[in-house]
């Protein structure tokens, strides 16, 4: 499944609405994109799964910044991500 790894933005579930007022189910998917994000403290990069909202956010205040503010555990993060490549 489509996941952001920091927002965990995830797919909604909605209806298609016709003319008629006939109502099918659809799916709608986050806009995910896998983007390297370099560390300048380890001097090296470490590949995320992101929506494109938290790569603009990422891109303007910095990866420690955005951790920082939305209570994710930045250390933890980075050791994931060297640990699994």
């Amino acid at each position: 499944m489509r996941v952001c790894e920091l927002t965990g933005k995830r797919a909604n579930i909605a209806n298609n609405v016709s003319h008629a007022h006939n109502k099918t189910k659809k799916r709608q998917s986050p806009n995910i994109q896998v983007k390297r994000i370099f560390l300048p403290e380890e001097g090296r990069y470490i590949r995320l799964h992101l929506s494109t909202r938290a790569i603009r956010t990422i891109n303007q205040v910095g990866l420690p910044a955005f951790c920082k503010k939305n209570q994710i555990d930045y250390t933890a993060l980075v050791k994931e991500k060297t640990k699994r490549g």
